[in-house]
């Protein structure tokens, strides 16, 4: 196949010949053009989202083959997958579904997360040990709870001391994984981003302080901003037994884009991630795309969060020879909003044509 384009963030005339489903940059004689005149890009990140998580945590296999197709139908063709408690490695094998990179399950305590959802470790001491075992379960991503609701604080607090942290941290650096944890409040963050944590999910709580920490520790940042500005004010409603967590709840849902922007205005890396698995619908990452240009970065900058950065972050290729093709071909700008980039005109995955809207 062949197609051809304008490429970003450069908008340079891009051509491209796919060739025993690889990337090539030279002409290829007999090549079938697919697509010409319009966007070429990368296939879009999901740099956080849960295939096959669901409600009360473990899913049908089936089930999650459905949202990884729902994913590659809205252009997301690399999902780092923060956490599931379905063992999806067989779809590895699928060469109709996106790239899966997974941090294998939850790390949490007793009563300390969504029931059905994580590894619940009884003594913290044994957190280096499990994130050795789901580093080997994994992609090169360990997910930790960072804080949770403590029903006896009535309040969100941390899982897991400063010391254990550390411990578990070089554990999994020393297994060559990398480690991310949810995080919404403000006393957890210190002790993760000192212990070497490399990104933080949600960061609702972050602080100035924290902000430089991050900066200084070179620590990313997956704000996961739709889902807080949708379910935060709910969450809160439905816990009403607990009113310092409610009231805490809407306090980090106000603030939440002017910390993110502060984030993201002082050098933390900010990355596009839905947190589709639960309380969000899988194929939702332009709206998240959408959501990053209110802290402040152009269509390109966020567009570049799911796209191109992200893939850079991550260690996956972009449109360079000899990486897989895949790839997406819009008729209009991308950059124009949820309406277009939701809705790719051609999906290519692994050299395979798919037309999702056709």
């Amino acid at each position: 196949m062949h197609v051809r384009g304008r490429g970003l963030p450069d908008e340079a005339e891009l051509q491209l010949w796919i060739v025993d489903g690889r990337i090539s940059t030279e002409p290829v004689a007999g090549a079938d053009t697919v697509f010409d005149g319009g966007w070429v890009l990368p296939g879009l990140v999901d740099a956080h989202c849960h295939v096959g998580l669901g409600d009360d945590g473990e899913i049908p296999l089936e089930e999650a083959i459905g949202q990884a197709e729902a994913e590659r139908d809205a252009g997301a063709l690399l999902l780092r997958d923060c956490g599931a408690p379905t063992d999806t490695r067989s779809l590895d094998d699928r060469d109709d579904l996106p790239r899966i990179i997974r941090a294998g399950k939850h790390l949490a305590r007793p009563k300390r997360y969504a029931r059905g959802f994580a590894v619940e470790l009884e003594d913290e001491s044994q957190l280096p040990e499990a994130v050795a075992r789901e580093a080997k379960r994994g992609d090169g991503w360990i997910k930790l709870v960072g804080d949770w609701i403590d029903r006896g604080v009535g309040d969100l607090a941390p899982l897991w001391s400063d010391d254990v942290l550390k411990a578990a941290i070089a554990t999994a650096h020393e297994h060559g994984a990398r480690v991310t944890a949810h995080v919404f409040s403000e006393d957890a963050l210190p002790g993760l981003i000192n212990a070497g944590i490399d990104c933080i999910e949600h960061g609702t709580g972050l602080t100035d302080d924290t902000i430089a920490l991050m900066v200084e520790h070179q620590t990313a940042l997956v704000p996961t901003l739709i889902n807080t500005l949708e379910n935060f004010p709910g969450i809160a409603e439905s816990a009403a037994r607990y009113p310092a967590y409610a009231a805490h709840m809407r306090d980090l849902h106000a603030r939440c884009l002017a910390r993110t922007a502060a984030a993201r205005e002082a050098g933390v890396p900010v990355y596009a991630g839905s947190d589709a698995g639960s309380m969000i619908a899988h194929g939702r990452i332009a709206d998240e795309v959408e959501a990053l240009k209110r802290i402040g970065m152009s269509p390109t900058e966020a567009l570049g969060a799911a796209c191109w950065d992200a893939r850079r972050w991550l260690g996956r290729p972009g449109l360079e020879y000899g990486a897989s093709a895949d790839l997406l071909c819009y008729a209009e700008d991308p950059r124009q909003g949820p309406g277009v980039l939701n809705r790719p005109d051609l999906v290519i995955l692994r050299g395979k044509a798919f037309r999702p809207h056709g």
